[in-house]
């Protein structure tokens, strides 16, 4: 269950696949309602609407700086990519008979944050799954570090150089 990690080009990709009990149009929802993404995503992300081209305002609390992005990919209910920092964020949604598939993949530039990037969307897609089936979440920064922990071992040393950022708290 754990994701994988692909250079392509000069970046990294981080690829997550969940298969989900919930229906596209449901997952879509916790995609891009505020009320759902505040559920699982750890930014609250400011948008006057969802489109090709909309400026996003990241606002992540825990004593870190906001940071802006923009909406690259607006195709509901298949597919969000959004460019979060120097990120590059894409949710595809597949229906199936039971449900729907969701695949992420972050395009990072820096492979020294994989395994801090994959614990954080680990854990987020967990979060999102918990949210979707109606139960609160774990989100614990024990959880991460454990997750920090697998990623560093699956991806090797190189993949774990850039820790949490200062001033994160979990």
């Amino acid at each position: 269950m754990l994701g994988e990690l692909e250079q392509v080009g000069e970046t990294w990709q981080l690829r997550f696949v969940r298969e989900l009990a919930h229906p596209p149009a449901k997952v879509w929802q916790a995609l891009t309602e505020p009320d759902q993404l505040r559920k699982w995503f750890p930014d609250q992300i400011v948008v006057d609407e969802w489109k090709v081209g909309a400026p996003l305002e990241f606002k992540p609390g825990h004593g870190l700086p906001d940071h802006q992005g923009e909406v690259l990919a607006f195709e509901p209910p298949r597919l969000l990519e959004i460019r979060w920092g120097t990120d590059r964020v894409r949710f595809e949604v597949v229906p199936t008979k039971t449900g729907s598939v969701l695949t992420l993949v972050d395009s990072i530039d820096e492979v020294g944050k994989a395994a801090r990037d994959s614990a954080g969307w680990h854990v987020c897609l967990d979060s999102l799954e918990s949210a979707l089936g109606g139960n609160p979440s774990d989100s614990s920064a024990d959880k991460w570090k454990d997750l920090d922990d697998a990623y560093a071992k699956k991806f090797g040393p190189e993949a774990a150089t850039i820790g949490p950022p200062e001033g994160w708290t979990g």
